[in-house]
């Protein structure tokens, strides 16, 4: 049976589902700002600042008690995480096991990086943040040229594509500037680590999407 909405109420849907206004809250402040990374899915880490960094009105607007502090207690309290959704983002760390597909991809060389592999260059500076600890892209010197899309230095990309395959992760940030730390030492004991199959990662996409967005094209779910 083929089922309808007005625009109306097919508006009224997406802003609910966007938690626009935002819901009625009780509890800890901390605790709606978790309510609303995880009712979302994403909140996409934006450098644009003209009041305040974009992600911090996004929550702001979704929990009036949102301070901007929330996002880096969340971290260190490993209940959010940081990885690429459509672009970087924070996301539950519930939903950890559905970033390992592209993990995977990208570490097996099915999945392109803008980046170019430097295995020496990535196990030399893997070896020192294991024995180190944590570490930023300044930790590591270059007097050589920058290069890149994003004119940065080769330790830099070569962190970066240890992220996004997964063996390292973001525990916070200083100065918005990321610190590394290897993913055993980051990720919390209990997490499920398990790679979703095929369809298991499209049925939650899939859910996530209408979760969020309460109502959408076939083409743009796909």
């Amino acid at each position: 049976m083929t089922e309808s909405l007005s625009i109306q109420h097919a508006r009224k849907l997406a802003l609910l589902s966007q938690r626009l206004p935002p819901v009625r809250q009780t509890g800890k402040a901390l605790a709606a700002t978790l309510s609303a990374i995880e009712n979302l899915g994403y909140i996409q880490i934006d450098t644009i600042s003209a009041i305040q960094r974009a992600h911090h009105h996004t929550l702001w607007n979704r929990n009036p008690r949102y301070k901007p502090f929330h996002l880096n207690q969340l971290l260190a309290d490993k209940q959010v995480f940081e990885y690429w959704s459509h672009a970087a983002a924070y996301l539950p760390m519930s939903d950890y096991r559905y970033s390992l597909p592209r993990k995977q991809a990208i570490a097996n060389g099915d999945q392109d990086h803008w980046y170019e592999r430097d295995e020496q260059l990535m196990k030399s500076v893997l070896k020192r943040i294991a024995a180190e600890g944590a570490l930023m892209a300044k930790d590591f010197g270059h007097t050589g040229k920058k290069t890149g899309e994003w004119n940065s230095k080769p330790a830099k990309r070569a962190l970066e594509y240890l992220f996004m395959q997964g063996a390292l992760m973001v525990p916070f940030r200083v100065n918005f500037h990321k610190v590394y730390d290897l993913t055993e030492r980051v990720l919390p004991e209990e997490t499920d680590t398990t790679l979703p199959n095929p369809k298991e990662y499209a049925r939650f996409l899939v859910i996530r999407y209408l979760q969020a967005n309460g109502l959408g094209r076939s083409g743009e779910i796909t």
